[in-house]
């Protein structure tokens, strides 16, 4: 009993110290310097302008074969709950599609946001609320974002997302908005 035991408290020691570790890592990645890398080949930029905010940015969130921690830092600022101010890590995979959609409709303007990350008391009170809104959404764990393009349709934003096959695309003409996610492919 007493290997068994040890064994266990071994475990957890180690588990909390790959924690610690990490916790320490990603806080000093957080507090890199700002991005100075200029855009071109190999980086990729994204632009938001938040609708209920009033915030934009324009930035390199990637370069040099890595996601710089001071860009997805400040985009998951920006993308936060705009209801209560809570954040989550927006998923890397949506920057990449969202910079590859805007590469396939060829423009530079910034993504008109309409919701990004949700938290879950702010899902059940848009369930309760707005017809469609799914119990676990993507919105909930940084995989799913609510926009238009300035310079697009939304039906050409819709059916350029789709096109490319790389998660989710809700189309809601009435509402004026395209959501794009990184779950299955579908659409509605």
């Amino acid at each position: 009993m007493t290997t068994k035991t040890n064994r266990l408290a071994r475990r957890e020691f180690l588990g909390f110290a790959l924690v610690a570790a990490t916790g320490l890592a990603s806080t000093s990645l957080i507090s890199a310097p700002a991005i100075a890398a200029p855009r071109g080949p190999g980086r990729r930029a994204i632009a938001f302008h938040h609708t209920h905010t009033g915030e934009s940015i324009d930035l390199v969130y990637w370069a040099d074969g890595k996601y710089l921690p001071d860009a997805t830092h400040r985009i998951t600022r920006v993308l936060r709950d705009f209801r209560n101010n809570d954040m989550h890590p927006i998923d890397p995979k949506l920057l990449d599609t969202l910079a590859a959609l805007r590469a396939k409709l060829r423009t530079n303007a910034p993504y008109m946001v309409i919701g990004g990350y949700r938290s879950p008391e702010t899902n059940e009170m848009l369930r309760a609320t707005t017809e469609g809104v799914a119990g676990n959404s993507l919105h909930m764990v940084g995989k799913a974002i609510d926009l238009r393009l300035p310079d697009r349709s939304l039906v050409t934003v819709k059916r350029a997302a789709t096109a490319m096959k790389l998660g989710g695309v809700g189309y809601y003409p009435s509402s004026d908005f395209v959501h794009v996610d990184v779950g299955p492919v579908r659409k509605w």
